[in-house]
């Protein structure tokens, strides 16, 4: 059974910086992929950033770009979501999706089969 479990969301001032992990457990073997999205009450999930895990390629939506990175932790099948320079507008519940294979529209949720349940990140002013 796959299982992805976020942490690391929280309350923080606009300008500061946090790091939310998603532990994925289960058979997905050694090449998958994961992404971050986020999304507040009343819009859809947004693609936030995109890894694959066993190789190199990341990806990232227009909004993160170069404020946020995506890394992996092979050793501990965790991956992390730097997130610098936050914004009101980055106030959101974050979770991790993850799909054995890359579909070429990253940011699409309902590609994602398998989801955490989410960690809230509040940005304040």
């Amino acid at each position: 059974q796959v299982q992805l479990v976020e942490s690391g969301g929280g309350s923080v001032q606009a300008g500061g910086s946090l790091r939310l992990s998603c532990e994925v457990s289960g058979n997905l073997g050694s090449s998958y992929w994961v992404a971050w999205f986020r999304q507040v009450p009343g819009n859809e999930r947004e693609g936030v950033a995109h890894i694959h895990i066993g190789g190199t390629i990341t990806r990232y939506g227009h909004a993160v770009l170069g404020r946020f990175t995506i890394s992996q932790d092979n050793a501990n099948n965790i991956v992390y979501l730097q997130m610098n320079s936050l914004k009101i507008e980055d106030s959101a519940m974050y979770y991790c999706a993850a799909v054995l294979s890359d579909t070429g529209l990253w940011y699409r949720a309902a590609d994602y089969r398998y989801w955490g349940q989410g960690t809230q990140v509040t940005v304040t002013s």
